[in-house]
């Protein structure tokens, strides 16, 4: 009996990709007449990682015993199940469930996976899943064996050399992205942070690359990634660089408010360039920096005392409770004042926003939970690669993070921002009024 042969999609022609490339990311379409067999080995080698490591993670605590001898680190039962979507499409696994029988609870081991953080529920497809197993120290050289154990055995195309050109794409996609026209945007909020990363760098006499990120609300209230490049130690040089390209690529209008951490060079360059934007300090890292100056004992209840001012319903209140703040720790913890107060203004910027935006515009959230795991990769890796790949691998990470970000709350309300309007302790002044 002869088989019909079902039409396969035809893809669109692209002379920037590698036929090779093209091919391989043919695997990973949901159209693929191997997708089922692709799907159970990507199950089945995913479930076989997992239960080696807790296997192994068991193994490694076999010395820790009660009095009576039993071990104290135990496999008991499994986690519910959990799919995770992957290139090849939804994975179902599960995880054995470790406890620690230790009386004490601070000295008890907790079991997470490598293959399997307790974050990852998606990864869309195979250029979201080769950053990530980026992020978790893969070298080039080890992607296709990495992604074998996900796709299944019979998966073609996972050749170094296509991750190889997949990453320079990504490169071109990045420098293009770099010099998009920006004649059509206007960013009313923006997030600035500086991003620490060990690689290794062409230049040998910085041995430290800081990856400066600009994040912006736009007037529909969406957010966006603006920027990821790369400057010498979150220097005012760099940033002024940085804000002299986006206005040369056609940003003409100045953000309303920009929220970033009290140590930038950002606000320098900030003022020459976008003079007429106020700044915000950011809450998180301000009460981290007051903090640290102050003994462990003490730290609790100045946390608290802190929260009372950026969690004050209006700014006269605020007010009040920063002077109570200093009255109370002046004496002996007077740098923790000083840190403190130097940004007293511009801590407070927010009060004359809309109060919905509030919870936005106190933080550099935004930026901080999408590049959390980047932070942590770094902490855990000697070096990930030349600079280009570098900006490239943060630039892919970003833009599959942004599919997920929500807009602003009340996000209508950004128009209001624009025209100027007056805004008392959140409260339209209109409003006030009547």
């Amino acid at each position: 009996m002869t088989k019909t042969k079902t039409d396969q999609p035809v893809l669109p022609v692209d002379e920037q990709l590698d036929p090779e490339v093209i091919a391989f990311r043919e695997q990973f379409d949901d159209r693929s007449p191997l997708d089922q067999l692709v799907r159970e080995g990507a199950r089945r080698m995913l479930q076989e990682a997992i239960n080696a490591e807790v296997e192994l993670f068991i193994d490694q605590h076999r010395d820790r015993r009660d009095e009576q001898g039993r071990r104290l680190v135990i496999k008991n039962g499994h986690l519910p199940a959990r799919e995770i979507l992957t290139g090849a499409g939804p994975v179902e696994v599960t995880q054995g469930r470790v406890r620690d029988n230790s009386p004490d609870p601070e000295s008890r081991v907790r079991f997470t996976p490598s293959v399997l953080p307790a974050y990852l529920r998606r990864t869309d497809a195979i250029e979201e899943l080769i950053p990530w197993l980026y992020l978790k120290g893969i070298s080039t050289g080890d992607f296709g064996e990495a992604l074998q154990a996900l796709v299944g055995e019979r998966a073609k195309g996972l050749s170094p050399n296509v991750i190889v050109r997949l990453k320079e794409q990504w490169a071109d996609e990045y420098d293009q992205w770099s010099r998009r026209d920006l004649s059509d945007k206007q960013y009313v909020y923006l997030w600035a942070d500086g991003i620490y990363a060990k690689v290794r760098l062409e230049d040998d006499a910085n041995k430290k690359q800081c990856l400066l990120v600009l994040m912006g609300a736009t007037a529909d209230g969406k957010k966006e990634l603006i920027a990821v490049l790369d400057g010498y130690r979150e220097s005012k040089q760099s940033w002024r660089e940085l804000l002299l390209d986006l206005k040369n690529r056609g940003l003409a209008v100045a953000p309303k408010v920009a929220v970033g951490d009290g140590a930038l060079g950002f606000w320098a360059a900030l003022r020459e360039v976008f003079a007429e934007t106020r700044e915000q300090r950011c809450w998180v890292h301000k009460t981290a920096n007051v903090l640290n100056k102050m003994p462990k004992s003490v730290q609790p209840k100045a946390k608290a005392n802190l929260h009372e001012i950026w969690q004050a319903e209006t700014k006269e209140n605020a007010e009040k409770a920063f002077d109570a703040f200093t009255e109370k720790y002046q004496a002996k913890y007077s740098a923790a004042c000083e840190c403190l107060t130097k940004d007293r203004d511009e801590l407070l910027t927010f009060y004359d926003f809309p109060a919905e935006h509030w919870g936005h515009l106190r933080t550099t959230n935004p930026i901080e939970s999408t590049f959390a795991t980047i932070r942590l990769r770094h902490r855990k890796t000697k070096g990930n690669g030349t600079r280009r790949a570098s900006l490239a691998m943060m630039f892919k990470l970003a833009q599959s993070a942004s599919k997920k970000w929500r807009r602003l709350n009340s996000h209508e309300k950004i128009t209001l921002v624009i025209e100027g309007r007056s805004f008392q302790d959140g409260i339209l002044q209109e409003e006030t009024a009547a």
